[in-house]
């Protein structure tokens, strides 16, 4: 991967329906070469996907919280996984080292919602111990990795 490469990313970073002809005007180079590249890094992965970023606010889901849970033992953990992939509220499911097994994000309504869903996770067979913290504000939000 090489500058013009990157260059190309950082213009998708920021709006993933950018065209292949602003992008061309934009790093110099012929639409049907952006084709190319854009074609390239898809194949090998770089470009994971493309997608439509949703604003919580509008669409009613102001509250964010992170849990982190601890699991009793780890071959509860399939079981535990398929139970949080059926939760829509539930955005990102980490695997951590240190005090905690796991880590989820949650984005859901308010604070009656989220207890409705806490009580759900802590149903789950297997889980010990859990704390969650309310996200007050973000004050950094990215989607992507640098590609520096």
């Amino acid at each position: 991967m090489d500058k013009m490469d990157k260059d190309i990313l950082r213009l998708l970073k920021k709006n993933a329906k950018i065209s292949a002809s602003e992008i061309s005007q934009q790093v110099n180079l012929s639409v049907s070469a952006v084709g190319e590249r854009l074609k390239k890094l898809e194949k090998s992965k770089v470009i994971k996907q493309y997608t439509t970023i949703l604003n919580p606010k509008i669409l009613n889901k102001e509250l964010t919280a992170l849990m982190f849970l601890s699991l009793e033992r780890p071959q509860v953990s399939e079981n535990f996984l398929d139970s949080i992939k059926k939760e829509e509220e539930i955005m990102d499911c980490y695997y951590l080292a240190g005090d905690f097994d796991y880590m989820i994000k949650i984005a859901t309504e308010n604070t009656f919602t989220l207890e409705k869903l806490l009580h759900r996770i802590k149903g789950i067979s297997g889980i010990v111990k859990t704390n969650t913290i309310v996200v007050l504000a973000t004050e950094k939000e990215s989607y992507s990795v640098s590609l520096d």
